[in-house]
């Protein structure tokens, strides 16, 4: 390769790490080319798989700022899929496509500048993707606006119902209070002295002293 073209190869691989949300590194030994080509079309449409030189790569990912881990794997036949969209669906493709073919090693990647390990990058597989997740979110914020409709539309139902509950209520503890009142008169009442009548048998007879007279 001339050196224009290595200047040029190590430019394009610097603007992909930089531009993409994620790099996936593998090694492909043993894989034919009409496997890698399956493997393009299982990573879909937002991820890309280049075979690269690893000393461009080297270049590439310092100037890049994302040397470090990653250019100790670079090793063997190197392979790099660049992510520009759902960095979870393209691990998906990649995890699913090593276990079928089981000369895909995954080496490691890089995502969001931070460093992921293999095992990193199957854990980011078992997440659900980026339209499952937005899927989720509109169903639960269309719940939850339905529920706050409902909710709305029964206030007045219920207001109404406490009002005649409260208005119950008030009933059934008016008469108890005037049963209150008068059970407290009336041993007031009872507790008066009656006025005393004169006893008959102690009035002076009027008849008897004149005739002692």
């Amino acid at each position: 390769m001339a050196r224009a073209e290595k200047v040029a190869a190590v430019a394009e691989l610097t603007e992909r790490f930089q531009t993409s949300a994620g790099a996936v590194l593998t090694e492909y030994r043993g894989l034919s080319v009409a496997q890698l080509g399956d493997l393009r079309q299982a990573l879909g449409v937002h991820a890309t798989f280049s075979v690269v030189k690893n000393t461009l790569t080297k270049i590439a990912a310092a100037d890049a700022g994302v040397a470090g881990d990653l250019t100790e794997m670079l090793s063997g036949p190197s392979a790099i899929a660049f992510v520009s969209g759902d960095v979870v669906e393209a691990a998906k493709g990649l995890r699913d496509f090593s276990k079928a073919n089981p000369f895909l090693v995954i080496k490691g990647g890089v995502l969001d500048g931070k460093m992921l390990t293999p095992a990193e990058i199957v854990k980011l597989a078992d997440l659900e993707s980026r339209e499952v997740l937005l899927a989720k979110l509109a169903g639960a914020m269309k719940a939850t606006m339905s529920g706050a409709a409902a909710t709305f539309a029964a206030l007045p139902v219920q207001m109404a119902r406490l009002l005649a509950a409260l208005e119950e209520k008030r009933s059934a503890e008016a008469p108890s209070a005037d049963a209150a009142e008068a059970s407290s008169a009336g041993p007031a009442a009872a507790g008066e002295p009656a006025a005393a009548e004169p006893d008959a048998a102690t009035e002076p007879d009027a008849a008897g002293g004149s005739n002692g007279g």
